[in-house]
């Protein structure tokens, strides 16, 4: 059986950070890697994480398995800090993931199931393994246009007169916040004229929201997940808490059914339950346990927005820094965008050899669409990728 096994894909970025680690020159930076990382190269765990881990020590009795939607508790927890009170508790089935790619994996399976014969549009570009599960499932993808190579922003016509092409029943992918790999977002007005397509065509909507807090704010970056879950009739939500809670390795997700007919939640739910019972039966706990802690302790949930605050703002001032060292670079201001992208992404719009080059004569890896993690960069490393842009001929 075996010999029938075919070579897959090498995953590009793995690649990638397997020749950073084999690269022997002392000045090298790493911007492919898709974790946060503070001033010393390090990814943390939060004070708010070591304090619930720490109680959790303490307190808990058993490991007994949860259930297949995972603890209440947590599903409660979340739902309230991504959707607030925008959408009843009634109207939400919900089922903790192994993080946010397990909640992307059992969202793409409720589609299958529900419509076979449903496309779902997704954003050119998007996160690669978007399209890597859809295609390994059998489903059908199409791509909308998303950035603009000129601007490095939205070409929001593009991508409303690419949607128009869909048709009633298909999914439409969004990113709820500090979109990946461009790091370019949607504004309220413009999402509000999705949401009204997505109405007329009787379309279904899917966002993939893996960065709440790295953008512009916890309430602001879960702005647009509200307004759709609030305005359409029904969406599925694929949430992680990889980033904002950094706990990574934990794999701490949560997917969410929303209907505008809460006398559908009773059968989302079950089919999400069995959904968890046919891929892995129980969802890991200890991740959700963390977070559920965090956000049901006052104090904890206070120093963890705190520190997270600290991210935020430290990302945002490394933006500024970078598009700044550019301008100054330069003589232009072409690198302004920079400064307007959110969240720990951005795609330069370099070409793959300029992309390649940078690797070679300067030690920079980034991924070779040119999109970097700024979170890999501190105020040292700073103004050698600044000059190293320059130098190759962004």
């Amino acid at each position: 059986m075996f010999e029938n096994l075919k070579p897959q894909p090498a995953d590009k970025i793995l690649a990638l950070m397997q020749m950073y680690r084999e690269d022997p020159r002392e000045q090298k930076i790493d911007l492919g890697v898709g974790v946060y990382k503070d001033a010393n190269g390090v990814t943390p765990v939060m004070r708010a994480v070591k304090a619930a881990e720490h109680r959790i020590w303490e307190e808990q009795q058993t490991k007994a398995y949860t259930g297949l939607a995972g603890d209440p508790a947590y599903a409660d927890a979340m739902i309230s800090l991504i959707l607030g009170t925008s959408v009843p508790r009634a109207n939400i089935a919900a089922v903790a993931t192994p993080g946010g790619t397990g909640a992307c994996r059992q969202a793409f399976e409720l589609i299958r199931m529900a419509n076979p014969s449903a496309r779902v549009f997704v954003s050119n570009p998007t996160w690669p393994n978007h399209i890597s599960i859809l295609n390994y499932l059998g489903i059908e993808t199409v791509a909308y246009r998303y950035f603009d190579e000129e601007t490095r922003g939205v070409d929001f016509d593009g991508m409303i007169e690419d949607l128009k092409t869909a048709k009633a029943g298909d999914v439409v992918l969004l990113h709820g916040c500090c979109h990946n790999p461009t790091g370019a977002n949607l504004n309220m007005v413009q999402w509000q004229e999705v949401v009204n397509l997505i109405n007329d065509r009787g379309l279904v909507a899917m966002i993939d929201i893996a960065y709440q807090g790295f953008g512009d704010g916890l309430s602001e970056d879960a702005q647009a997940t509200r307004l759709v879950a609030a305005s359409v009739k029904e969406c599925l939500i694929a949430a992680s808490c990889s980033k904002n809670f950094g706990v990574y390795r934990e794999r701490t997700g949560l997917l969410m059914a929303v209907s505008a007919d809460a006398g559908q939640t009773a059968l989302n739910q079950g089919t999400l339950a069995f959904l968890n019972r046919q891929n892995y039966s129980f969802p890991p706990d200890h991740g959700a346990r963390v977070v559920t802690t965090i956000l049901m302790d006052e104090g904890l949930r206070a120093d963890w927005m705190a520190e997270l605050e600290e991210v935020r703002l430290s990302m945002l001032g490394l933006r500024r820094q970078l598009a700044d060292e550019l301008q100054r670079l330069s003589g232009s201001d072409r690198f302004g965008f920079l400064a307007q992208h959110r969240g720990m992404f951005s795609r330069l719009g370099a070409a793959p050899e300029l992309v390649e080059k940078l690797r070679v004569e300067h030690g920079i890896y980034m991924v070779g669409d040119s999109r970097m993690n700024i979170a890999g960069l501190n105020e040292a490393t700073m103004p050698i990728l600044a000059k190293a842009i320059i130098d190759v001929g962004v």
